[in-house]
C-alpha cells in the first residue's frame, strides 16, 4: 500500500515546528520568572505562540498521518478545539463521548475547515455522534457558500480546483473513503449540515 505522502508531509511539518516555538514559549516563561516587568510586547509574543501552538495541534490532526489504531481521547480533541476558539469567530461544541479514532477526529476536523470557509463572519460549530454517524453542524448569521467546493465534497467524481486556503475540500473526500464513508450535506441561508 502506497503511504498518503501529503499527510507525512503535515505530520512532517508539525513535527518541526514544535521544538522552536516551544522554545519560544520557554524563554517568554523565563523571561518572566527574572522579574522582567511585564509588556505590551510580550504578551503579543506570549498570544502569538499560544495561537500557532493551537493552530499546529489542529493541522496535526486535521493533516498528519492517522495511525488506523490510533485513538483520540475527548478531552484531548476538545483542549484543541478550545485552544483553536480562542480569540477567534467561531465556537466549537463537542458532544461526542469516550475517545475516538483518530482517522474520524480526522475527517471531521477537515469538515470543520470546509465550514470555517463558509463562516468567515462568525458563528457555532455543533459535532454530534450517534451510534452510528458522525452530524456537524455550522450555524451563522452570515454563510459564504461556495456551491462548486461543497457539491465537489458530496459528488466524488466531481473535480473542482483548490488553493492552499482550501486543500481541506481536496483532501475530506479522501479521508472520507478511507473509512468507506460519504457525505450528506443540507444547505441553508445560515446553517450547513453535514453527516457521514
Amino acid at each position: 500500500m502506497r503511504p498518503d505522502i501529503t499527510a507525512l508531509v503535515g505530520s512532517r511539518i508539525c513535527h518541526d515546528l514544535v521544538s522552536p516555538l516551544g522554545a519560544i514559549g520557554n524563554g517568554i516563561e523565563l523571561l518572566e520568572l527574572t522579574g522582567a516587568a511585564p509588556s505590551e510586547e510580550m504578551s503579543l509574543i506570549a498570544e502569538s505562540v499560544a495561537n500557532a501552538n493551537a493552530r499546529l495541534r489542529f493541522f496535526r490532526v486535521a493533516y498528519g498521518s492517522a495511525d488506523p489504531a490510533q485513538r483520540l481521547s475527548r478531552s484531548e480533541i476538545t483542549a484543541t478545539l478550545s485552544a483553536a476558539a480562542r480569540g477567534g469567530r467561531l465556537s466549537y461544541f463537542w458532544t461526542p463521548e469516550d475517545d475516538h479514532s483518530r482517522g474520524d477526529v480526522r475527517a471531521v476536523f477537515l469538515l470543520l475547515q470546509c465550514l470555517e470557509t463558509a463562516m468567515p463572519y462568525g458563528g457555532e460549530i455543533h459535532v454530534r455522534r450517534d451510534a452510528k454517524n458522525w452530524e456537524v453542524t455550522g450555524e451563522g448569521d452570515r454563510m459564504k457558500i461556495d456551491e462548486d467546493l461543497w457539491t465537489a465534497l458530496v459528488t466524488p467524481r466531481a473535480r473542482v480546483s483548490v488553493d492552499a486556503a482550501r486543500v481541506q475540500f481536496a483532501l475530506l473526500p479522501e479521508a472520507l473513503a478511507d473509512l468507506g464513508r460519504s457525505l450528506a450535506v443540507k444547505i441553508a441561508p445560515d446553517r450547513i449540515v453535514a453527516r457521514f
